[in-house]
């Protein structure tokens, strides 16, 4: 993002509450490296400042064969990491030229296959590691509950089935946010962000009274102002309305306001997020995230991610320049159905975007 740009979206945030730095913290002091204290910044407040990255093979729901088993051992970490390594190598290699038809082509990073592959592993870059927070390597980003797998409540889901039956080819608006360009799609933008098949970047800067988190996925910029009251409930914004705090050397956001079609696996009306930053060496911070929603979930839904220093630059994600896409997918659809073909997703269940 041009430094300009991002000055003037600080200069435009209305400044509220004060950056005073309370004493409590609730970071696990196992996960800090021994003896770091992190810098701080003009402000005094820990510098959460620089280029992050939560890409990661490691996936957003526990396989069940852990159980209850948040770590790995490592020997299970070098033969996962291991056979990742292998398939990367594998989807990487060059494109068979004998192959003649469409619905040959071989799988591609996100396990498509055929037409719905799009492009191979060359283009994508999800990561090849697992995340190891403390030192130890996880089972999953969820952290609750114990068994890393979402709860969804009966009620939820009867109610996400009823949201599907109209079809999901009718228009743009019933085609995912990542398709029509206005947040990064399978949860990259957040809250809570979620690692996805590439542009896995997150540029933060401070300021006194506001945070900024520059995502690199179709390059939304999230505003967390310092203090302050959360709108009424019927206003409602793309990432919605996030506020921060700083408990010691954490920053704690609390996020609501959501758009409905926003929601952790499916559209939620009044879901809340509370995430936590804490720097926890000079190469990694801690982003720990809750959701919030009873009507959603059965239990609490909580989860653990690393984000992890790069030097990589932030790319230009230019989403909507030559993008063709929308056009395609609806006049295919449309094409189908005069066909008196079953367009695949137009009924029930949508596949997840980003494999998490």
């Amino acid at each position: 993002m041009d430094s300009r740009l991002l000055v003037i979206a600080l200069a435009t945030v209305a400044l509220a509450g004060s950056a005073a730095l309370p004493a409590a913290a609730q970071t696990d002091p196992a996960v800090v490296a021994k003896g770091y204290k992190a810098p701080r910044n003009a402000f005094g407040q820990p510098d959460l400042s620089g280029v992050w990255s939560n890409a990661t093979i490691t996936r957003l729901e526990r396989d069940p064969k852990y159980g209850e088993r948040l770590a790995l051992t490592p020997a299970e970490a070098d033969a996962i990491e291991g056979a990742s390594d292998k398939r990367n190598a594998r989807l990487r290699a060059n494109t068979d030229t004998s192959i003649k038809k469409v619905d040959d082509l071989p799988e591609c990073q996100s396990g498509a296959q055929g037409p719905a592959c799009g492009y191979n592993a060359f283009w994508t870059d999800p990561g090849t590691r697992l995340i190891r927070i403390g030192g130890e390597a996880r089972t999953s980003i969820l952290t609750a509950p114990a068994n890393g797998r979402l709860p969804t409540a009966p009620a939820a889901a009867a109610g996400r089935a009823r949201t599907q039956l109209g079809g999901n080819f009718d228009g743009p608006e019933r085609r995912a946010l990542g398709e029509r360009c206005i947040v990064g799609f399978g949860g990259t933008s957040g809250p809570p962000m979620l690692p996805v098949l590439y542009n896995n970047h997150y540029q933060i800067q401070q300021t006194r009274d506001a945070v900024v988190v520059l995502v690199e996925m179709v390059h939304d910029a999230r505003i967390i102002r310092i203090g302050g009251a959360h709108p009424p409930a019927e206003v409602r914004t793309w990432m919605g309305d996030s506020i921060g705090r700083w408990e010691g050397d954490t920053l704690v956001v609390e996020t609501t306001n959501l758009r409905r079609e926003q929601g952790l696996r499916g559209p939620q009306e009044n879901m809340k997020v509370v995430e936590r930053f804490t720097r926890v060496s000079p190469q990694q911070i801690l982003y720990q995230f809750e959701v919030v929603d009873p009507l959603a979930f059965a239990a609490p839904v909580k989860g653990e991610e690393a984000l992890n220093f790069t030097k990589d630059k932030i790319y230009e994600y230019a989403c909507h320049e030559g993008n063709y896409a929308m056009t395609g997918i609806l006049a295919g659809a449309r094409q189908a159905e005069k066909e008196g073909k079953a367009v695949e997703g137009a009924r029930g269940q949508v596949k997840e975007e980003g494999g998490n």
